[in-house]
């Protein structure tokens, strides 16, 4: 193989994703609408550039009566606070799975998340595509995991 053929084909690799998964910007969530989601992991990517968990919703998904009345750690007031947990709702779509898009690891474990484990139950206040189109993605402010709660928009301290 030559040089130049060699060439032609290192930029052909270069140009095929690495994997399927797209990564949606910021800009293109509801940030008007928290929606809550809660279920059973099925999938976890711990990896940068963010964590993802692809949850399994009951058919049955009910908004707690207490979730407004949760507490939230003090740091994540000035950002969101309760005032977010009174405003989240149900998504409208019926799908059964989602990707939950977290934080990026550095702040997972500023917060000290321990790594989600496949089957694990967890909840989330979050973020999903404009008018709910596209994917079934959820971008998670609030993470509720073994009775904590974390605030992934912001840092801990």
């Amino acid at each position: 193989m030559t040089h130049l053929q060699r060439r032609h084909v290192l930029l052909a690799a270069s140009a095929v994703p690495l994997g399927v998964h797209a990564h949606h910007g910021w800009s293109s969530f509801d940030p008007e609408r928290p929606i809550y989601l809660e279920g059973k992991v099925l999938k976890v990517r711990w990896q940068n550039p963010h964590a993802e968990l692809e949850l399994e919703i009951p058919a049955e998904l009910k908004l707690p009566a207490d979730l407004a009345q949760r507490v939230v750690p003090a740091q994540t007031s000035p950002v969101d606070g309760k005032a977010l947990l009174a405003k989240a709702v149900l998504p409208n779509r019926k799908d059964r799975r989602w990707e939950v898009e977290l934080a990026p690891l550095t702040r997972m474990q500023a917060w000290q998340v321990q790594e989600i484990k496949t089957g694990a139950a967890v909840s989330v206040v979050g973020f999903t595509l404009r008018e709910e189109k596209g994917d079934a993605v959820l971008r998670a402010e609030y993470l509720f995991v073994d009775g904590k709660t974390y605030g992934l928009r912001s840092s801990p301290a």
